[in-house]
């Protein structure tokens, strides 16, 4: 097979669906209206296609279209989540509770809340990823007034007991916010059967375009309110002002629908790829380790370590053919050993050897197949160069071995 670009990265963003584009495209050039223009065809044109797009996002998670607020993204929703959420309620209390698996849009909010004068309490969780439940409500006080929890993590695809954790935010009192960037459009995602009262998510990880997101805040048992954190219009009914991003809701709504109808279908085309590559590469390669829980986990991910083979240094194997992650593509700028595995229990040299799969709508099984003939080849190849390998095959224990500085 000839040189070929295979795309297995869609944890850190998925190709827009054919589809999705041919739906923005009017929105460009023959309706340039603005939503908020009230006083002539153009703007009703838009502000239609916004109220449309608005029903299918909400109609994907089974929320009233009112609580629906359109962001940017999803870091601009965790953002206006945690933010308002604290400025909102500070006479109540100054504490929330999050896991330090987290992803940065979150942790990095609740870093800022603590110089606001916030206390916030980081939970580490179990080996396979999940949160211990006991401690996550040992760690609620009186002063806690929110719990934010990943749904489904971005780099193992971990996925959280969310129903249990809502029922434990319903019996203290306390709200319950979720990013579910990684899972809204990929499974069944419906925050209010769970207890979830706010839920942050984005269009470009479920084949729509980048810069638009949105927010889902509860309106009704318990009606939640944020503090606005963009000021401006007015727009989205006081919480983020700014013109709507017409073209990219538009987008978003269509990349909705289509999640909607073909969800079901996906999910077991991508689980049964998934154990496909995964089963190849751990049953044919020795010291192959999975990450995370492989019974909670989403359907088109597989993180992966490979004993004594650096993840970065194996990536260069494939000669840019394919395209993975070895670590979440927020942080991969730096190549410390991802936060998350380290988390999850993990060495340095596990976690420096590690690859994560993200499969997605467009990934076919040739592009499995070849991943897994690259994968294997890579990995052997690193081997046969790398002397730890060789003394680990001696039965050297590496542990007691007083490495030189020089």
């Amino acid at each position: 097979m000839s040189l070929r670009h295979i795309y297995l990265d869609n944890n850190s963003t998925t190709p827009c669906d054919p589809r999705v584009v041919e739906a923005m495209l009017p929105y460009f050039y023959d309706k340039p209206g603005n939503a908020a223009s009230r006083n002539h065809p153009f703007g009703w044109v838009a502000e239609e296609g916004v109220d449309f797009a608005r029903e299918q996002v909400a109609d994907l998670i089974n929320v009233d279209t009112k609580e629906i607020i359109f962001t940017s993204g999803a870091t601009e929703a965790d953002n206006l989540a945690l933010k308002g959420v604290f400025e909102m309620y500070s006479r109540k209390g100054n504490h929330i509770i999050t896991l330090d698996t987290e992803h940065k849009a979150v942790l990095d909010s609740c870093k800022k809340i603590e110089k606001m004068g916030g206390q916030v309490t980081y939970l580490s969780v179990k080996r396979d990823g999940i949160v211990d439940l006991n401690a996550l409500e040992n760690a609620i006080t009186d002063k806690t007034i929110l719990i934010s929890v990943m749904w489904a993590n971005n780099e193992t695809g971990v996925i959280q007991p969310m129903k249990e954790i809502g029922d434990i935010c319903a019996k203290h009192g306390v709200l319950f916010m979720s990013d579910a960037t990684q899972a809204v459009g990929k499974i069944p995602v419906d925050p209010k059967a769970v207890g979830v009262h706010l839920m942050a998510f984005t269009a470009h990880k479920m084949y729509g375009p980048k810069g638009v997101g949105a927010l889902f805040v509860n309106r009704k048992n318990p009606r939640v309110k944020v503090t606005a954190q963009m000021d401006g219009g007015g727009h989205e009914r006081g919480m983020r002002s700014g013109t709507l991003n017409v073209p990219g809701i538009v987008g978003f709504g269509k990349a909705a629908a289509i999640a909607k109808k073909e969800m079901a279908q996906d999910m077991k085309r991508l689980s049964r790829l998934r154990d496909k590559l995964e089963s190849a590469l751990v049953e044919s390669l020795e010291e192959v380790y999975i990450n995370g829980s492989t019974e909670h986990r989403m359907p088109n991910v597989t993180n992966l370590s490979f004993k004594h083979v650096e993840g970065e240094g194996l990536m260069m194997t494939f000669n840019q053919e394919i395209a993975v992650s070895s670590g979440s593509a927020c942080t991969s700028a730096s190549l410390e050993p991802s936060y998350v595995l380290m988390a999850l229990g993990l060495g340095d040299d596990l976690a420096h050897s590690s690859i994560r799969f993200s499969l997605g709508r467009f990934s076919t099984e040739e592009e499995v197949d070849y991943a897994i003939e690259a994968m294997k080849k890579g990995v052997n190849h690193m081997r046969d160069l790398s002397p730890i390998w060789e003394m680990y095959k001696d039965g050297v224990d590496l542990e007691s071995v007083e490495w030189s500085e020089h």
